[in-house]
């Protein structure tokens, strides 16, 4: 259920909002049709979550798409026109550096990048934040920013490294395949942070965009000798605060 300044949302209106077939109407279906409630101070701040919804996906598709290259962080590597490559395998936006570029060139350039699906996920939502609000508005909040994992990230992206139980699971939240049993000479292969793309399929970074079976038939396929358990699609997610972004850029 979708309620929208203390009051049960008109879903009839709420269609008429989307383009029938899209991400943000089958986003919107879906939290109306739930039996969480879930609260909105105004219509305008439901269609920043769900534009926003909209973009990770599409993010997830052309970073896919853009040649960016699976690396552990000890040999990760960047386009050193736009950022300095950290002595952990992060990268820190070049001082004086629009982030808007930065973040450009890595779906443009992919193919002069390399690094661990991490990143790859921060990648994911800087490219989704920056198409929602603007060239503007995304360099006067991001004056620098430093990629890697879940422990060094923007405060405004801070939750996306958190992950938790949800009631419902929509397109472009953050998943997580967990290998329990994974091989100790390939600690990569101990899970894939993936966006889930809301139709089956899922992007992870250094795997595509693949059916969940099809992730866990690969995760399985690095497990130690003897391994009993398989990997699985953990029921937890990874959230962006919508409303506190909503808050910064509205």
């Amino acid at each position: 259920m979708i309620y929208i300044a203390g009051n049960r949302a008109d879903i009839e209106s709420l269609r008429g909002r989307y383009s029938p077939g899209g991400i943000q109407a089958a986003c919107a279906a879906m939290l109306e049709r739930s039996a969480q409630g879930y609260s909105y101070d105004s219509a305008e701040e439901l269609d920043f979550e769900l534009n926003l919804r909209r973009e990770i996906v599409n993010c997830a598709g052309i970073l896919a798409r853009s040649g960016l290259q699976f690396e552990t962080f000890r040999n990760s590597y960047c386009n050193g026109q736009y950022w300095i490559r950290t002595s952990d395998g992060g990268f820190d936006l070049r001082r004086g550096m629009p982030a808007s570029l930065g973040i450009r060139d890595m779906y443009r350039s992919g193919g002069k990048y390399g690094t661990e699906c991490a990143t790859a996920m921060q990648i994911v939502y800087y490219g989704a934040l920056l198409n929602v609000v603007g060239e503007q508005a995304f360099n006067k909040r991001f004056r620098d920013i430093s990629l890697m994992n879940w422990r060094r990230i923007s405060e405004a992206l801070r939750e996306t490294g958190y992950m938790s139980r949800e009631y419902d699971y929509l397109p472009g939240d953050r998943r997580y395949f967990a290998n329990p049993d994974v091989r100790l000479e390939t600690p990569e292969w101990q899970g894939e942070n993936v966006i889930d793309l809301g139709d089956g399929t899922y992007y992870g970074h250094g795997v595509g965009i693949l059916r969940g079976a099809d992730i866990i038939d690969d995760l399985n396929g690095n497990r130690r000798p003897g391994a009993q358990r398989s990997a699985y699609l953990m029921n937890n997610a990874g959230r962006p605060s919508f409303k506190k972004l909503y808050g910064m850029f509205a």
